[in-house]
């Protein structure tokens, strides 16, 4: 992990994800600046601040979803606007709602997140609802769920997809300390197997590689 002030950090041999000089301004003011940091395989980084502090905000430049006022975000030494489609192939991103659908079942959800995933895994669907903890509400309408139950089932599209980068916003919300305890494991897995993860939380997250990033304004 790399998080310096100011100096680049891109270099050729540089792999994974690199963030150069980023600026967000929204509404006027201006959230972060000058923001440099590199993220590479097996590597956790937890971004802090206060709200409206630009976390959320961050997070969605680094998914590509919104540009930065200024500064670049690099994957694999390419600038994430030129590979948009390879880019999105590689992450996972779940923000502050769910993504999941109502009127479907759990499993029926996590079927259809497989079918959309780029990589998707040949991972029972079952067994990854077990794996946080829906074993036995596989059939049940997601809208006769919990919010934390919910949560599970959008946690467990993560298990359904290879993709290397996951960015997570927000993951421990409406979690009791069990599933809480289950999302760290996951991510620890995640991390060994070679893959990344930028997440924010209010929560301290008990992982092993995991570094802080803390915003201010």
């Amino acid at each position: 992990m790399n998080i310096p002030n100011s100096q680049s950090i891109l270099n050729s041999s540089q792999k994974g994800l690199v963030v150069e000089h980023l600026q967000c301004i929204r509404d006027d003011r201006v959230l972060f600046e000058d923001l440099n940091f590199s993220l590479s395989e097996g590597q956790l980084l937890q971004i802090e601040g206060h709200n409206g502090s630009g976390k959320t905000s961050l997070l969605r430049i680094l998914c590509g979803l919104t540009l930065p006022t200024e500064g670049t975000v690099y994957w694999n030494n390419q600038d994430i606007e030129e590979i948009q489609s390879s880019y999105w192939a590689t992450l996972a991103y779940i923000g502050h709602t769910h993504g999941i659908k109502a009127e479907l079942t759990a499993l029926e959800n996590l079927a259809m997140a497989r079918a959309l995933a780029t990589t998707p895994t040949s991972v029972d669907l079952a067994d990854a609802l077990a794996q946080v903890g829906l074993y036995g509400f596989e059939d049940v309408p997601t809208r006769s769920l919990s919010a934390g139950q919910q949560r599970r089932v959008a946690l467990a599209r993560l298990l359904v997809s290879e993709a290397q980068l996951w960015i997570l916003d927000e993951p421990f919300t409406a979690l009791d300390k069990t599933a809480i305890k289950m999302v760290e494991e996951l991510l620890d897995a995640h991390a060994k197997q070679g893959g990344m993860a930028v997440l924010t939380s209010h929560h301290t997250v008990n992982c092993t590689h995991t570094t802080i990033l803390r915003l201010s304004n």
